[in-house]
């Protein structure tokens, strides 16, 4: 709650700046939808309601010109149903009647360069639903529940300034506190329990990394164009965003120190666009008898996309995870918790497949997201159709649907969580 309170007081001050500072708003647009969403589980899980979604919610999005900057603010006024403390806010996990998206304010303090200061949804990459270097945070209890997909990407509080320099253009975030993922919990959706070594529905906290200017970000990234693609460069200093390291001595989960070093290219190869991305994940501490964390890994990905018929556009992609010194981490783990313990592959392999059709003079647009991984014989299916009645008014209906051979494996742990969702909204 403390946390919280200092967003507000974060965003009272930019407020403040504005007023102070004289300057007087030129225009406000205003804009937003009204929506109501109810999903259900298509199969029992004893520790979780058999309803995963049961909400209203109302976002309201102002962005008011001044004559020098830009004042974005967009919240989402949310009564959730299913929430076990709906008036206890919780501006980190999106908990509580209100989710504040954005707050920020936008300038430009020299020609060659912009800056935004305060609450801001950030993302780059060239993934789809697959993220490498992208280390911002995602809402995964949002994305594998049936929100709508804007809703997988959470907000950063972040200083993000962009340099436009001769040889190239440079983004630079800076998080003065470590913007976590919203991540599987228990609360609701159940998950794999290594200390367990089963699926469970408890619901855990993790150790927060919640100290100011001590628990920070840094992301940075450096692009250009390279003949007809764009090719980029990656860096982040901070922390794993999901609660990987476990304090074995407490108990208790907890966020490591991390790095991680990539670069990317995308560009139009025959009638489609390709993409191609690649980190290593420097892991900063070491596995001991007090903690386990997880090992250095490689990642990569291509992926490619073009329109196969009229309307239809397919998207295809391969993700590899590759764990260094696996030897070390399997010998580790078997000692922890049993020569019998589901430890991971050392290789992780992935493949996506998204379709999208437009009908109905595209007023009607269905898809499928579709993961499978062959090495963890397991698979995650994202149904979609949304149809737009008119200006106003769009009717949407998705799916989440989990298997797996294996309880703990990525998609294997999840398949309790199957769900079906419909969802009404109205924008203005």
């Amino acid at each position: 709650m403390a946390n919280s309170s200092f967003k507000f007081q974060v965003s009272s001050f930019i407020s403040a700046l504005l007023l102070t500072s004289g300057a007087h708003a030129l225009d406000t647009e205003l804009h937003g939808f009204a929506e109501t969403r109810a999903g259900a589980r298509t199969q029992n899980d004893p520790s979780q309601d058999q309803m995963g979604l049961g909400e209203a919610r109302l976002q309201l999005d102002a962005l008011t010109y001044f004559d020098a900057a830009e004042l974005q603010v967009r919240a989402d006024l949310l009564y959730d149903a299913l929430a076990d403390d709906p008036e206890k806010i919780n501006l980190d996990n999106g908990d509580g009647f209100i989710d504040l998206r954005e707050f920020n304010l936008l300038f430009t303090p020299i020609d060659w360069a912009d800056m935004k200061v305060g609450r801001q949804i950030l993302t780059w990459g060239t993934g789809d639903l697959l993220f490498i270097n992208d280390l911002f945070p995602k809402d995964w209890n949002s994305f594998m529940l049936g929100r709508d997909e804007e809703y997988l990407k959470a907000p950063s509080d972040a200083i993000y300034a962009s340099f436009f320099p001769a040889i190239g253009s440079i983004d630079v975030a800076y998080m003065p506190q470590m913007d976590a993922d919203r991540y599987v919990d228990g609360s609701r959706l159940s998950y794999w329990s290594p200390m367990a070594q089963e699926i469970t529905g408890t619901e855990f906290n993790a150790r927060e990394r919640d100290g100011w200017f001590q628990d920070h970000e840094l992301s940075a990234r450096f692009y250009r164009p390279l003949l007809s693609w764009e090719g980029s460069l990656y860096g982040y200093h901070g922390f794993w965003k999901s609660p990987v390291g476990m304090d074995l001595a407490e108990g208790e989960a907890y966020f490591p120190r991390l790095n991680v070093w990539g670069a990317s290219a995308k560009g139009s190869v025959g009638n489609g666009l390709a993409n191609v991305e690649l980190g290593y994940y420097d892991s900063r501490e070491q596995t001991d008898a007090t903690q386990m964390v997880p090992n250095d890994e490689f990642r990569w990905l291509m992926g490619y996309e073009r329109e196969i018929a009229k309307d239809l556009t397919a998207g295809v992609q391969y993700y590899l995870e590759w764990m260094m010194d696996h030897d070390d981490y399997e010998q580790d783990y078997n000692a922890l918790f049993g020569s019998t313990a589901a430890a991971r592959d050392e290789f992780r392999h992935v493949l996506t497949l998204r379709l999208t059709k437009m009908l109905m003079n595209q007023n009607l647009v269905v898809g499928l997201f579709t993961f499978y991984s062959p090495s963890d014989n397991d698979a995650y299916f994202r149904p979609v159709a949304t149809y737009k009645v008119n200006d106003h008014w769009t009717v949407s209906a998705n799916g989440n649907f989990f298997v797996g051979e294996h309880d703990h494996t990525f998609f294997g742990q999840m398949r309790k969580n199957s769900n079906v969702n419909l969802g009404l909204r109205y924008s203005f």
